[in-house]
């Protein structure tokens, strides 16, 4: 239903705004749309005379947040890695699955082999998973090609996913994902052969929104990680990073000092390392699916990006082999109950700060001027979403002012 003006009253509106309430609650809440955007946003008896006119949608009392954010996927790929969650049940870490030729490289071998449209049918499936939860925004990543022509056909695939169903797709290069099998023990004829190549022809292509990398000991250094970021920079893209997952090897440091947008995963994230990603207004993504899949105990510092006021954000991860999770609410839950986030922060976690990593600025808080991407919730209270397990209370999802 397209509708160029809306008001929605009888609402509780979780703004996220600084408005001095907890989630920036705002009780007995009206919000007016124009077109595909937040005209206004408040109190109903503040109601703006010029919008008086307009016939209410009466939401009973609903809970009403901005369209839910996973600013970190991999939901393109081929083939799954079940095997391989038997491995580590067995007792092989994620590391040593890595190592025996397993991990991201063992689904570069189903990718390389799946066309297209098998690719677009299997991401499908996963996005639309997230869209019944309410999100409207997406990052997805390419990395499971690791030659040419697959980490292009990956990102076309994530393309055009946001022509097939109503959802915002950020794109992100990730040819520094892993070296492949072909180039082992070469990981710098890799990058210079196949990875920087490939960037700049998918940038060429228009496919790139953002480039990340995995600056790991099973991946890529900081100097090979810094020449892929030299290369971005050139091409006029932001940065992020997988880093600090299994050790410290101040790949976030480096990621802030190319003002990368985040810095993800981020375990073994020391103070210097947060330090840094203060004064670059880096966003900290946590990425509890991947921690709780590998059952790892290593916990993320979040009491130092508390206290230097790291923004922080969290996000699916939804990948084959680490994270094979397509839920943003079970993440909510698990942001709170493993890494002991608030059901505050993590709301803003998959809103306002989601939205940030992406470097979108016009989105992810309800007030004026922001995209009308709402998710309309049967719950009283915005703790309930984090705090349910399993259950879906999304009544309606708004996606640029319509359904």
């Amino acid at each position: 239903m397209a509708v160029s003006r809306r008001l929605l009253t009888n609402a509780r509106l979780a703004t996220l705004t600084a408005n001095g309430a907890a989630h920036g609650l705002i009780d007995d809440g009206a919000l007016v749309i124009d077109g595909d955007r937040i005209a206004w946003a408040g109190t109903a008896n503040e109601l703006p005379a010029a919008y008086a006119s307009l016939a209410g949608e009466d939401l009973d009392g609903r809970l009403v947040t901005s369209g839910l954010i996973d600013c970190h996927t991999h939901v393109v790929f081929g083939g799954n890695r079940a095997r391989e969650f038997e491995m580590r049940l067995e007792g092989a870490s994620y590391e040593e699955v890595a190592r025996a030729g397993g991990g991201i490289v063992s689904t570069v071998k189903a990718t390389r082999a799946a066309d297209e449209d098998t690719l677009l049918a299997s991401a499908l499936a996963r996005v639309d998973a997230l869209i019944a939860e309410g999100v409207t925004t997406i990052e997805i990543k390419s990395g499971y090609g690791l030659d040419r022509d697959t980490e292009l056909r990956m990102l076309r695939v994530a393309r055009r996913i946001g022509r097939e169903r109503r959802i915002h797709v950020k794109t992100t290069f990730l040819g520094a994902h892993a070296v492949p099998a072909e180039y082992k023990g070469r990981s710098s004829a890799y990058l210079d052969e196949v990875c920087l190549p490939a960037l700049e022809a998918a940038h060429a292509e228009g496919l790139v929104d953002a480039v990340d990398g995995f600056c790991e000991g099973i991946a890529f250094s900081r100097d090979e990680i810094a020449r892929v970021f030299e290369k971005a920079r050139g091409l006029g893209l932001p940065v992020k990073l997988h880093a600090e997952q299994l050790s410290d090897l101040g790949g976030t440091a480096l990621a802030a000092s190319y003002g990368a947008l985040s810095a993800d995963h981020l375990e073994y994230l020391d103070e210097a390392g947060v330090k840094a990603m203060a004064k670059s207004g880096s966003v900290a993504v946590l990425l509890p699916g991947a921690f709780y899949t590998l059952r790892e105990t290593q916990y993320p510092p979040l009491e130092l990006l508390r206290q230097h006021k790291v923004p922080v954000a969290l996000a699916t991860d939804c990948n084959p082999g680490s994270s094979p999770l397509a839920s943003l609410l079970l993440t909510m839950n698990m942001g709170c109950t493993l890494f002991r986030m608030t059901p505050e922060e993590a709301l803003a976690g998959v809103t306002r700060e989601a939205a940030r990593a992406l470097g979108l600025g016009d989105r992810g808080t309800l007030e004026a001027g922001k995209r009308a991407d709402l998710a309309i919730w049967n719950v009283d209270h915005p703790a309930e979403l984090s705090y349910r397990i399993g259950f879906n209370s999304l009544e309606k999802r708004i996606f640029g002012g319509s359904e």
